[in-house]
């Protein structure tokens, strides 16, 4: 006859083990009862809770790229007047009109991949998620590419082209401490770089 098998009773909690478990415990806790209190505090207050730092005030043509931007199914992926989905920073569409021109926005509709100069995700040819796009017709395209034009973000934030406006002595500091003198020599402080093709870039400086 096989041997039997002894079942064995579970083994007790080491007090390691049992403060893990109540630390975690707390911290969950402690999120449930901080998000109610937002949502709460919310509620009750008329002012929003976080600073908004984009705005648009959209055109006739912009009112109808806003509705084809709807019904073609662009807020499956992106997010736009503050409504949709947020994947990431590039499906975020808030502000992109401070960052690209009406015109770079139409050419990319059409023709994603060359624009963008590189391979996207889901914009480009069948079986692309969005190949459709580039197949819309042009005057649709056009509206669409006006109304993220007319979406535009507040200098200084983080979907804004433009660094924010005068000086920071933190950052100065910072840079006088930690940044090699090759650095200096070689870079152009981003801040007194004008902003060319929708984005404010740090380039190698000139040489004179």
């Amino acid at each position: 006859m096989p041997p039997m098998s002894v079942k064995r009773s579970p083994q007790p909690m080491k007090p390691g083990e049992k403060m893990m478990f109540i630390v975690a415990g707390a911290f969950v806790v402690l999120a449930f009862l901080g998000f109610i209190a937002m949502l709460f505090i919310q509620s009750k207050d008329d002012k929003p809770m976080f600073e908004m730092k984009t705005h648009f005030q959209l055109s006739e043509t912009g009112q109808r790229g806003s509705e084809g931007f709807r019904l073609n199914g662009c807020t499956t992926c992106h997010r736009a007047l503050r409504n949709g989905t947020n994947m990431g920073r590039t499906a975020e569409l808030d502000g992109i009109g401070s960052r690209r021109t009406e015109t770079w926005l139409e050419a990319f509709l059409g023709d994603p991949e060359k624009y963008y100069r590189a391979a996207t995700v889901d914009h480009g040819p069948t079986p692309k998620r969005a190949d459709y796009v580039a197949e819309l017709d042009v005057a649709t395209r056009h509206d669409i590419a006006v109304f993220l034009s007319e979406l535009k973000s507040d200098q200084g934030s983080s979907t804004a082209a433009a660094p924010p406006e005068g000086r920071s002595d933190f950052i100065d500091s910072m840079v006088k401490t930690w940044a090699p003198a090759s650095w200096k020599e070689k870079y152009t402080d981003i801040r007194d770089k004008p902003v060319q093709d929708g984005y404010a870039t740090a380039q190698p400086a000139e040489k004179e």
